[in-house]
């Protein structure tokens, strides 16, 4: 099973951890909402994970541009 961490606005591949388990407490994941679970958390059907974040640089223009946060995508 692999953890995927994928940014959620341009869709690159932030990080890939390779685990024999999923332990929700380490990973942070028992600190969110069930609705933040739905809408971050994605399990495939080969035992994968997939985590939507950010990336440093859509971090980077969300910050230059605070009004691309009312955008659900901002780049094109």
């Amino acid at each position: 099973m692999s953890l995927v961490y994928q940014c959620k606005h341009c869709g690159n591949e932030v990080g890939k951890l390779n685990q024999q388990e999923l332990d929700e407490q380490q990973l942070g994941f028992d600190t969110l909402s069930q609705d933040e679970k739905r809408e971050m958390i994605q399990y495939q059907a080969n035992g994968d994970v997939h985590i939507k974040t950010i990336c440093e640089n859509c971090q980077a223009s969300l910050e230059q541009h605070p009004h691309y946060h009312e955008l659900d995508h901002f780049l094109q």
